[in-house]
């Protein structure tokens, strides 16, 4: 072996084990030898550099190169690619694409991974007509990268040609296929190809039964899980010594919901991963078991594996959705002292924390402090504001970002247009609505146009919602009916609340929310018969309505309520405390049961009855009754969170009660918050 193949050797070391060090000593020699430019040194130079993190360096030498070929090219492409910097590799491309080398099947394959990482298919539809044209279209490698390209384009059915026309497909063009598939939450066609694979004697890896597990938990098909879980064992797959593999079997029996058999897997792998840890977590909370979820975080700080950003974001929004203020707070803390603790990402699922847990500056504190911010993160504050029904200011901030020259996307705009509409400013919820639709790079979609609908239900105009449901350019779903049927029943309007109830049962003959509205709309028009012939079908068809849940935080535990719930042990005393609240209300506030949010054929105090065991009037005796006899100040802050959103009655009843207690309570429901402030609510008594 020569001085120069030595050097070359070297250098492949470097790269290979990521020697950026040793690598500069080896460059620096080479230049004292007199190598400075030859054109094989020169591109394990670029390939070092590039693997290294350091291409600023390799572009250096590759500009400084009297002779390229092919590899040169390439080499530098892959170093731009492995720092995430797809747009840098295309624009190589461009250059390349104009000088007298051609590219490869490794340049192609390269540059549909750029286009696939930055989501632009045109890109790669260019690229791809060059193949077409050099006759590259057809080697695996290239055939496989326009698969994964499309697929991650959005565009699964060109993947799906460009599949179909290879004339040989290797496990890697199965594995992409099915991947894509997965992720384009068409999973049943991907277990089609996992049996079709195996006919045709392809034998499943573990990229094979990540894709075709994540497929499974995409579409909810859990018995085909299983199968493959049964399949796995059978063929002598060791899943406790594949941690990825494993991780999405986990994945899929938490989405599914069966906790068990997920802690099970988990259970049996040898080297658990921070992924599955997170899934485990998410899981249990997902499934409403906070004490294990709570477990299962508290094992994972124990375990001493290393946290990233995407489990500190996805913790974050367990204890965000649950309201958990302190475990939060102690969360963020812990942020602080960690490396990824002030990434983006991370910050944004802290004020959405804060957002959820009713601590509006805490939150705008968090976003100021920020040293960079995308759209998320403006977004998550136009959210917030909305929902505590301060429109004005996610006016603000809307019209702050976009002075930054940031262009929102379609979440962005719903979040303000929401905003503008739970506030009722109509002017700048129409102006907002005109930008979005004359966006060139942005397509409204039904959630857009509810916006505008539940704006003009709440003004009364509500014939000109209906013209707006009827005309609009996309397809009606139940929800943009759901919000009119509301409008409906606020305003009274009994026949177009009859007719939008028909055309919702046509709909969606399943959800028990749509019998709950229609039978509301009959009972407050004093159609009993009609509300309870309503109520009925829903019985005679098994339906079952998602229980009310509410919880409260004091001295640092949650507690619990459903509706009806009698297992706290102060439940005693939190009866005769709603009681005694009722009985002064009655006097003080002429307060009196909302009682047609109960049942029409029962007794007046049965109907009472059942309205004072509300799981949310439940939580907020609790309050009560732990205040009592303890210095507390009367213009306290009292926080209630609830899984649906809150009835008339709990309404009239938390209205009633801040202002003859002098107490201060927020609500939050599945919609907004309520602030019940001296008699008055923030939502105006429209939610």
């Amino acid at each position: 072996m020569n001085e120069r193949q030595r050097f070359a050797q070297l250098l492949r070391v470097c790269s290979k084990n990521l020697l950026l060090d040793q690598g500069l000593q080896v460059h620096t020699a080479i230049l004292k030898m007199g190598y400075a430019f030859d054109m094989m040194i020169n591109n394990d130079l670029i390939d070092m550099y590039g693997k290294c993190g350091r291409c600023e360096i390799a572009r250096k030498v590759f500009d400084k190169m009297l002779q390229r070929n092919v590899v040169s090219w390439t080499s530098l492409m892959c170093g731009y690619l492995n720092l995430n910097d797809a747009k840098s590799s295309l624009l190589l491309l461009c250059k390349m694409g104009r000088s007298v080398v051609k590219p490869n099947e490794f340049t192609f394959s390269t540059n549909f991974k750029a286009c696939g990482f930055v989501g632009v298919v045109e890109n790669g539809m260019q690229i791809h007509g060059w193949c077409c044209k050099t006759g590259f279209e057809w080697f695996p490698v290239v055939g496989n990268s326009m698969i994964d390209m499309y697929s991650k384009c959005g565009n699964v059915d060109a993947a799906a040609q460009v599949f179909d026309k290879m004339p040989e497909r290797s496990l890697i063009s199965w594995n992409a296929m099915i991947a894509g598939y997965a992720v384009r939450h068409t999973g049943n066609k991907s277990l089609v190809l996992f049996k079709e694979m195996q006919t045709q004697g392809k034998v499943p890896d573990e990229f094979t039964y990540t894709s075709t597990l994540k497929a499974c938990a995409g579409i909810g098909e859990l018995s085909a899980g299983r199968q493959l879980h049964g399949f796995m064992i059978s063929t002598g797959f060791r899943l406790s010594q594949q941690t990825i593999v494993s991780g999405s079997l986990i994945d899929l029996y938490a989405k599914c919901g069966c906790l068990f058999e997920a802690q099970k897997v988990f259970d049996l792998v040898e080297r658990k991963s921070v992924i599955s840890w997170t899934t485990l977590v998410v899981g249990y909370a997902q499934d409403g078991n906070l004490s294990k979820a709570m477990e299962s975080y508290t094992a994972l700080r124990k375990s001493n594996i290393p946290v990233d950003g995407f489990v500190l974001s996805s913790v974050m929004a367990v204890f965000a959705d649950f309201a958990l203020l302190e475990q939060g707070k102690q969360m963020h803390a812990y942020m602080k002292k960690v490396p990824f603790g002030l990434d983006v990402s991370v910050s944004n699922s802290v004020m959405d924390m804060y957002l959820k847990c009713g601590l509006i500056e805490d939150s705008r504190k968090v976003f100021n402090e920020m040293p960079k911010r995308n759209v998320i993160s403006w977004t998550v504050m136009i959210t917030g504001y909305g929902k505590h029904g301060l429109g004005k200011e996610a006016v603000n901030i809307f019209e702050h970002m976009l002075s930054e020259n940031l262009d929102p996307d379609e979440v962005t705009y719903l979040a303000v247009l929401s905003s503008c509409s739970h506030s009722g400013l109509v002017d700048e919820c129409k102006k907002y609505f005109s930008r979005l639709r004359n966006d060139p790079t942005i397509k409204p979609n039904v959630e857009h146009y509810a916006c505008m609908v539940d704006l003009l239900g709440r003004s009364g105009r509500l014939k000109e919602a209906r013209d707006l449901i009827e005309n609009m350019p996309v397809k009606a779903n139940s929800g943009i009916w759901q919000t009119l049927l509301s409008a409906c029943k606020v305003h009274g309007d009994f026949e177009m609340g009859r007719e939008v109830g028909e055309i919702l049962l046509k709909m969606d003959d399943v959800s028990v929310v749509n019998y709950v509205m229609i039978s509301s709309i009959y009972a407050n028009a004093g159609f009993w018969n009609e509300s309870e012939r309503v109520r009925k079908s829903v019985k005679a068809k098994g339906l079952k309505k998602v229980g009310g849940q509410s919880w409260v935080e004091i001295d640092k535990t949650i507690h619990f309520f459903y509706n009806g719930d009698e297992r706290h042990p102060l439940t005693p005393r939190i009866h005769e405390k709603l009681k005694e609240v009722e009985k002064r209300l009655k006097e003080e506030v002429c307060y009196a049961y909302e009682v047609r949010f109960s049942l029409h054929d029962v007794e007046e105090e049965s109907r009472e009855e059942s309205l004072r065991v509300h799981s949310e009037k439940l939580a907020i005796g609790l309050v009560l009754v732990h205040d009592e006899g303890s210095e507390k100040d009367e213009r306290r802050l009292i926080r209630v969170f609830k899984n649906l959103r809150v009835c008339g009655d709990c309404h009239e009843f938390i209205k009633g009660l801040s202002k003859i207690s002098k107490k201060v309570f927020l609500v939050r429901d599945a919609n907004r918050f309520h602030k019940f402030e001296n008699g008055e609510c923030s939502c105006g008594d429209y939610w």
